[in-house]
């Protein structure tokens, strides 16, 4: 493989590329030197579990690591402690080291459904940061400057809109930064709302008398809202962990907007074939979902749970067995949202009202879309992608 053929790979699927003439050099030096470049990628363990938008810079690392290059992941045990304020209005709320390190343990097994497990080496940023004593941590500081603190976006927003902006805010790009400066990365890869981070983090490597790194921006992926980048903190997330059948569910509930761009992101990255600007709306999504699915699982999983869902949808079939709710209410009625979270359908009235617009609620087999509609039924079948339940309101 030459050189160039190598660099349309690094670039396949991405945002942007900080600089494609650096990472020219670094191919060559790698090639010279026989030694591969060492590609770095930092997750923050916020919650416990890496969702869809994860996968996105996990495949890329993935290719490289096909093309022989040493992948480290960075699991940020520390900074997590502060919390990235990257595309944050407001200050994000900081964990403890119990809920970070009860989180942590959950990720190497999900992260090796796409890495391969020999090909990547995990650290944790806590075995760096935790050590710095106060004249490194000054020195650190003296790279950075408030006004260009403030000219990141998010900063810059809440600062003009009063909001507090915490010191310790401010050092979280410094810290992540100086992960490539301890780690030597030659290329670091992250989301399009991380480059601010990214760019400390090369400038900080030349600060410390070492070879700027190249950077790769990915696309965020919306989330199942159609409007936030997808996050735990937004409860609009697919986790990778999650049952094949949520999965699957979660997809075929997205928008059709939400599904075209899930499949602008992922096609090029994962090298899908399937001609999708050919066929309607339902296809996609389903294609979008088995596939998915697939990544996540296997090809049988995938075929299994899409031959279910659309023998149900198909022929409007009630599972045998699902859970009954009896809902206490002082009225002959009850409000869609409210009903749908008391029967665990919805993990809130944002996701309710959400499923409601998004046309994947159904009362008897008939769709609702009202997010205002008053249930008076007094008992029914309610369905929110693949997931059934029984209620029965009881008047008290």
């Amino acid at each position: 493989m030459t050189i160039e053929q190598e660099i349309k790979i690094f670039k396949k699927g991405i945002t942007e590329l900080i600089r494609e003439s650096d990472l020219l050099v670094r191919l060559k030096e790698s090639r010279r030197e026989k030694k591969p470049l060492r590609i770095k990628y930092g997750v923050d363990p916020s919650a416990p579990d890496i969702h869809l938008g994860h996968t996105i810079p996990l495949e890329k690392l993935r290719q490289l690591q096909g093309l022989g290059h040493q992948i480290i992941f960075v699991i940020g045990d520390f900074t997590a402690q502060i919390g990235d304020p990257s595309g944050s209005f407001k200050k994000r709320k900081q964990l403890s080291e119990k809920e970070v390190r009860q989180n942590s343990e959950t990720y190497c097994s999900q992260i090796f459904k796409v890495l391969d497990e020999k090909k990547t080496e995990v650290v944790f940023n806590s075995k760096w940061l935790s050590k710095m004593n106060l004249k490194d941590f000054l020195r650190l500081s003296s790279y950075s400057t408030v006004a260009q603190m403030l000219a990141r976006a998010d900063f810059k927003e809440r600062f003009n809109k009063n909001v507090d902006i915490s010191i310790m805010e401010f050092f979280y790009p410094l810290l992540q930064g100086y992960d490539s400066v301890f780690l030597k990365s030659d290329v670091e890869i992250g989301g399009t709302d991380q480059k601010f981070n990214l760019l400390l983090g090369r400038e900080l490597q030349q600060n410390y008398q070492q070879k700027p790194q190249v950077i790769i921006t990915m696309p965020l992926l919306t989330g199942t809202d159609g409007v936030r980048k997808m996050s735990k903190s937004f409860d609009n997330a697919v986790g990778i962990n999650e049952p094949a059948n949520d999965i699957y569910g979660k997809l075929m509930s997205l928008s059709d907007a939400a599904a075209s761009l899930y499949l602008n992101i992922f096609t090029p990255l994962f090298s899908w074939k399937f001609p999708f600007s050919q066929i309607d709306s339902k296809q996609k999504k389903t294609e979008l979902a088995k596939k998915i699915v697939q990544q996540c699982y296997d090809k049988k999983t995938s075929e299994h749970i899409s031959q279910e869902f659309e023998r149900i949808f198909r022929e409007k079939i009630v599972p045998s067995k699902i859970p009954c709710f009896e809902i206490p209410s002082k009225e002959e009625r009850i409000w869609i949202v409210q009903l749908l979270q008391l029967t665990k359908l919805a993990k809130s009235g944002g996701e309710a009202r959400r499923l409601i617009k998004g046309g994947a609620v159904f009362i008897n087999n008939i769709k609702c879309q009202d997010v205002n509609l008053e249930v008076c039924e007094k008992q029914g079948i309610l369905k929110v992608g693949r997931k059934f339940c029984r209620y029965i309101l009881e008047k008290i």
